[in-house]
């Protein structure tokens, strides 16, 4: 199947629609020098994997979000066979499971939220701006396609209903994932990744006596994370409160601050 945005073969004509219509306005007295095959209006890609869109409530949900985030970095801090482990193996997991282990805390906390298209000034920021800007360009961007992910994500934990407990020690078997890449002691977090799966079905079974599928479907629908990148989540919910800072660095700090 073709997945390429049906209007990438216009991507070209439509760059220079908007410069043409940035020209027109500087020069009113020479209307007719356009070419009149080009549109005036800037044209936004109503293709989902392009389609870049924003948070509608910023202020609101960046803060909200932003308390999700400590919090679960702080669950990792407080859980003492992670503080066990070598500072470079906390710090590996770290990157791999941050993401995940906030999409499940915006679950726990019945987060939602809504989003708009991005401002079409954003899209003039793409072209005009020059290249000390490159680098917030290369950046992901939000897209529709993302962010239907995220929230598809949600309403399936929210239909599970997770008690207090599942969610903890779900939390802990993404923690201790024994198939990151260089790791010091992968077969330790092997077996506290194994420890935390045994103590959510021990919690999972006198829950739900009647439902010997929730086990499996939990672990299933906790794969869903893993489609959600960090970038989609930096972008979305933190980059307007950290402008230009790392947020890997900024959550490295949170962990390893005694």
């Amino acid at each position: 199947m073709d997945n390429r945005c049906r209007c990438s073969d216009h991507s070209n004509r439509h760059s220079n629609a908007i410069l043409y219509s940035i020209l027109s306005q500087m020069d009113k007295s020479e209307p007719n020098a356009i070419n009149p095959s080009y549109s005036l209006i800037p044209h936004r890609c109503n293709c989902e994997t392009r389609r870049t869109v924003c948070l509608q409530r910023p202020s609101e949900i960046c803060k909200e979000a932003s308390a999700v985030l400590v919090k679960t970095i702080y669950f990792m801090k407080n859980l003492p066979a992670f503080n066990q482990l070598p500072p470079n193996d906390q710090f590996t997991l770290l990157q791999s499971c941050w993401a995940p282990l906030f999409v499940l805390g915006l679950a726990q906390e019945g987060l939602d939220f809504e989003v708009i298209d991005t401002p079409a000034d954003s899209m003039l920021k793409k072209i005009l701006l020059n290249s000390q800007e490159s680098s917030e360009m290369e950046r992901e961007q939000p897209t529709m396609t993302g962010v239907s992910k995220l929230k598809s994500c949600l309403k399936k934990f929210w239909s599970l209903d997770l008690s207090p407990k599942e969610y903890a020690y779900l939390k802990g078997t993404i923690i201790f994932n024994p198939d990151v890449p260089d790791l010091k002691v992968a077969l330790f977090v092997e077996g506290l990744q194994q420890e935390a799966q045994h103590a959510l079905r021990e919690v999972v079974q006198p829950l739900h006596p009647g439902d010997q599928g929730r086990f499996a479907r939990i672990l299933l629908t906790a794969s869903m994370l893993q489609t959600i990148t960090p970038g989609l989540i930096t972008e979305l919910f933190f980059r307007p409160v950290i402008g230009q800072a790392d947020l890997l660095e900024l959550l490295v700090e949170m962990l390893f601050c005694r």
